[in-house]
């Protein structure tokens, strides 16, 4: 038996959903756009999707200053976010200068295997007029 995950018509209309969405949103936001399209898709089943675009490296996910997971259609290399905390446009920067400083302070404190997160906040130059 197989273990790759099948394309449904629901992670298809999550994934559409996600990629037509400004910035980072919630998976209720996007239950929401659904239904108001009239889609008969489930919160659990959007829950779901997220989680399996996620993992699949077709979606990014992080925590807000809220605790709330948010989703964002993504690109698969490795980069960061720049978000604005007013009206959530999200910018990707590349990586390398991140790269560099992760992997400089790991070998001061002898860690090794280091992974890292890095998502910037701030207000966009619209939203600090």
């Amino acid at each position: 038996m197989s273990t790759a995950k099948r394309n449904t018509w629901q992670k298809d209309a999550v994934m559409h959903a996600l990629t037509e969405a400004k910035g980072f949103v919630s998976a209720q936001q996007l239950h929401l756009v659904l239904k108001q399209h009239g889609s008969t898709i489930g919160l659990a089943t959007v829950y779901r999707a997220l989680t399996e675009l996620v993992s699949l490296g077709k979606a990014d996910s992080l925590q807000s200053n809220e605790g709330e997971t948010l989703y964002r259609d993504c690109s698969t290399h490795h980069h960061h976010h720049l978000i604005c905390e007013n009206c959530g446009v999200t910018i990707e920067i590349e990586a390398e200068a991140a790269e560099a400083w992760a992997s400089k302070v790991a070998k001061e404190h002898g860690f090794t295997q280091v992974t890292h997160t890095i998502d910037i906040f701030g207000l966009c130059k619209a939203c600090s007029k």
